[in-house]
This record gives structure tokens, sequence and C-alpha cells, in this order.
């Protein structure tokens, strides 16, 4: 049964993230820490457990975007080249500072950041601007930023990277393509991580590589790519402008309970 669940939610992160262009991560995180909630997990491990969980599909399922991406000739590799050390170096220490943290502290923070996404998919209009990309220096604090609120949250980064890009003056599918692109060394960097330091840890369920979860990421990891293709498909006949207000109603719905829940305890 738990994972027919995965398989569903694979499915469901998989239709999202191609219809909106929306990372998984914000579908799968908080669907995962309700699932192991369930399961009787204690809210530290159960959201530790999402977010490493999250970023592990994430290292799969980037690999079909980057590759579409990169056939359509929308990824600039210069730009993923300057971004991926200061990535990486955010990626370790946004996990190490997510460790750190409570569980419920964690998941208001991941409500609040819900709440943000779900604003912009409301309100936010993407519009280039007509400014010189910054220097090397600037690109790697852009990316140690990027990478680490990602790990902290177990999300690919694409909500951040690509408003970051467009203001520079990069066209929109350019930076759509290269937000893309920079989801797989913060997986690569986080997920590792995650596997890793959870290795030790106290209340870990079986069949589980450190603080990721492996029956939920196999589930997650064989449908969502599929699925993607298909959300990407539908984009193109749905009514896309007010699918996605609807999806940000959601977001913003479930960012507000788990703000609230959290906080109210």
């Amino acid at each position: 049964m738990d994972l027919l669940l995965y398989l569903g939610l694979g499915a469901v992160a998989g239709l999202i993230s191609g219809l909106f262009g929306v990372g998984g991560g914000v579908v799968i995180v908080p669907i995962l820490i309700f699932t192991f909630d369930a399961q009787g997990m204690s809210a530290d491990v159960a959201t530790h457990m999402a977010i490493g969980t999250s970023l592990a599909t994430i290292l799969v399922t980037s690999l079909s975007s980057i590759y579409t991406h990169h056939q359509k000739g929308s990824v600039r590799w210069d730009l993923v080249s300057r971004m991926t050390p200061g990535i990486v170096v955010g990626a370790v220490l946004g996990g190490l500072f997510a460790l750190s943290l409570r569980g419920p502290l964690l998941q208001s923070l991941f409500g609040g950041f819900l709440s943000l996404i779900a604003l912009q998919l409301l309100f936010y209009r993407p519009a280039v601007q007509d400014r010189p990309l910054p220097s090397m220096a600037v690109m790697n604090v852009a990316g140690t930023a990027i990478g680490g609120l990602s790990a902290l949250l177990g999300i690919g980064g694409g909500a951040l990277t690509a408003p970051l890009l467009t203001f520079y003056g990069v066209k929109i599918h350019h930076a759509v393509g290269s937000a893309a692109a920079c989801g797989f060394p913060i997986a690569l960097a986080a997920g590792l991580f995650y596997s890793a330091s959870g290795s030790t840890g106290a209340g870990l369920p079986a069949h589980t590589l450190g603080y990721i979860y492996l029956p939920a990421w196999l589930g997650i990891v064989v449908v969502s790519m599929p699925c993607a293709r298909i959300g990407a498909l539908l984009a193109h006949r749905a009514n896309a402008a007010l699918l996605k207000k609807l999806f940000g109603i959601v977001l913003l719905l479930l960012g507000t309970r788990f703000v609230w829940a959290n906080l109210t305890h």
C-alpha cells in the first residue's frame, strides 16, 4: 500500500513539474511529511527524512529535464559552471544547518517558503532586465545562497535560480534551462550529505540510507519522469494560467498550515 502511495506521489510531482515548471520538491516534501507522520515517525525524523528523500529523487529526475533543455539549446552551461562551486558549498552548509534544527521549526521554514512560491505563482510575471551579468565572485555567492536554501528545504532551486538569471538579462527559456541544470549539483551534494549524516541517527526506520527513505525514493523516481513529460504536453492544451493560480492557492494553504501548526505548538 505504501508503494502505491509513493507511485501516486511521483505521478503528481511529475505532472506538476511539467505543467508549471515548479520543482517536484514543493509537492514531495509536504506529502512525505504527512505520510511519515501517519507512519508514526517523530517530527524531527519525518521532516529531515522528507527533505533528504526529496533531494535524492531530484538527483535522478533532474537528468531528464536537463537532457530536454539541452536538446533545445536552452542551457547556458557557462552560467551553470560559474554557479556550481558555490552551489556545492551552499548545499553542504544548508544540510548542516537543517540537521541542527528541530523538525517543527524546519517545517515552519518550509511553510514560509511554500507561501512565497504560492505568491510567485499567483502574482509574479517574469520580465528580463537589461543588466550585465555579475562577476564570478557574485555568481558564486548567489550559488551558495541558492544551494543552501535548496538543501535546507529539499528543493531543486529552480524557483530561486530562474528569477535571479532573468534579473541579470538572461532570456526566460535560457534561465529556466540553466536553473534545471543547476538542480543536479544541488541534489548531488545535498543528497550525499543527507545519505551519510543519518547513518547512525536514532529512530530511523528500516530501508533507509541515512535520511533517505528508499521505498519512497524508488516509487517517486519510477513514475515522476514520464509524468513530467505528460505534464509538459498538458501545459500546451490546458488553461495553464488558471491551473497555476489554483495550484498557487493550494500551496498557500499548505504553507500557512505548516507555519500555523508548528508555531502554535
